[in-house]
Parts: structure tokens; C-alpha cells; sequence
């Protein structure tokens, strides 16, 4: 073939791809949407192994903030029996932070160096200065080092309802932790009743409107919701996966 003749083919080619435009040239990105960040409070535990079993089959990672909480099981989700639980989410992948010892609630400060303490469910309350705050925060991640010495733990907590004060956050970083919330479109609802908000009303919600960077919220079984949210889990996250949305753990300086 003369070289005029294939100038002018390759020519043709060149001009082809540049009026398809750049996707032609290269495969679309594997996160187009961007990705999004799902943490999992401890919770009560009932739909847990199930939850489980979906994100593992979904490919899914999440970061999962651990407290000693009542359980389904009558156990503590920190206590030995929920040991191989625990062993099997690190040995998948996903990582974990500090939801607090007791899962009690801030309910102001009251001092400097000082916050209170309060437990819903009428345990009790306390004060907790600088050095009580540290062990409350630690105490969730030693009882999961027993049960998981290799888990990947990340210098991030979240407070009981997402409740914080401005001591309470502060106390906290005192004890190297970073407090992480959740985003504007992250709370799944899981926590809802299911009679006023139904599973098919926030499954729609949750892949409409999540956007880029954002963390979502859910549990391992809430006791009170009727419908459990396990029930659309899939369907959330496989419309996300259609979006083009990717599912990473936190960094480790957490997202805001």
C-alpha cells in the first residue's frame, strides 16, 4: 500500500474516533457516579447475619463502628459468643471504629474537660472528664482486639445517635479520635418505623439521592422496625452498583 494511501485510512480513523469522542478511545471509569462510604452501627444484631451475607456477595466493604450493646441474642454484641461474627467482617475486609463502650448519649457539658454521659434506657448517667472519655472510647475496640487481634481499626469515632458536644468532640480528639457522622442523603432510615416510612419509600430515596463522597448509615438490625430493612438492602445496593457508584471503607482521616 502506498504511503499516501495510508495517510489518508488512518486519517479516516482519526477523524472517526473524534467524532465519537473520547469514550470511544478509552472504557468508561469503573466509579462514574464517584464513590460512597457505608458504616454500620452496632445495633441489635437480628438482621446481621444477613446483612453480612449481602455485602459479601455484593462486593461490598464497609466500616463498621462497634459498642457493647443488648443484642437479639441475649449476648452483647462485644462478647465472646459474637467472637467468630467479628473474625469473619475483618477477614472480608471491612474495618472498624469506635460507637462507644455503653452506648450512651451526650447530653451536654458540663465544665471544661468535662461532659455528661446518659444512658436512654435509665442505666444511669455520669460525668466524664478527659480521662474517662478516652477509656469509654477505647474500652469498644480492646473487647473487639480480643476476639480479632488483626482487625484494621481507624482513628475515627461516631457518638450514639450522632449526638456530639462541643466537649465531648473536643475530649475526643484529646484521645486521638476524629468523630464521623454521616452525610446530608446518608441515613438510610433504618431506625424508622416501618408503618410510617416503608421499605420501598427509603430504598427509592437512598438511590435517588446519594451523591459523590457520600457516608451512609445503617445497622445491624434495629428491634423496633417491623420491616427490616435487610429487606431492600440488596435493592439499594445493586441500584447504587447501576448508578455507577463504588462502595469504599472510610479513610482514615474519615469524610465530612
Amino acid at each position: 500500500m502506498r504511503a499516501e494511501a495510508r495517510r489518508r485510512i488512518l486519517g479516516a480513523i482519526v477523524a472517526m474516533l473524534a467524532a465519537l469522542g473520547p469514550a470511544a478511545a478509552q472504557p468508561p471509569p469503573a466509579c462514574r457516579a464517584g464513590t460512597v462510604y457505608l458504616t454500620i452501627d452496632t445495633g441489635w444484631g437480628r438482621e446481621a447475619d444477613r446483612i453480612a451475607e449481602i455485602l459479601k456477595r455484593r462486593g461490598v466493604r464497609a466500616t463498621l463502628f462497634v459498642a457493647n450493646e443488648p443484642t437479639h441474642t441475649g449476648e452483647r454484641s462485644l462478647a465472646p459468643a459474637w467472637a467468630a461474627f467479628w473474625r469473619a467482617r475483618a477477614a472480608e475486609g471491612h474495618v472498624f471504629a469506635s460507637h462507644t463502650d455503653r452506648h450512651w448519649y451526650f447530653r451536654g457539658d458540663a465544665g471544661p474537660g468535662r461532659t455528661r454521659y446518659v444512658s436512654r434506657t435509665r442505666e444511669g448517667e455520669e460525668v466524664l472528664d478527659q480521662a474517662a472519655m478516652c477509656r469509654e472510647l477505647a474500652r469498644p475496640i480492646e473487647r473487639l482486639r480480643e476476639a480479632v487481634p488483626d482487625a484494621v481499626v481507624l482513628p475515627l469515632w461516631r457518638a450514639p445517635g450522632g449526638i456530639t458536644t462541643p466537649g465531648a468532640v473536643s475530649m475526643a480528639a484529646t484521645c486521638g479520635l476524629r468523630h464521623q457522622g454521616w452525610t446530608a442523603n446518608g441515613f438510610l432510615g433504618d431506625e424508622l418505623p416501618s408503618e410510617a416510612h416503608p421499605n420501598a419509600a427509603l430504598a427509592r430515596r437512598a438511590i435517588a439521592n446519594t451523591r459523590d463522597g457520600e457516608v451512609l448509615v445503617m445497622h445491624w438490625g434495629i428491634r423496633s422496625r417491623r420491616d427490616p430493612y435487610a429487606n431492600v438492602l440488596d435493592e439499594v445496593i445493586v441500584g447504587l452498583q447501576a448508578r455507577g457508584f463504588c462502595f469504599a471503607t472510610l479513610p482514615a482521616e474519615g469524610r465530612r
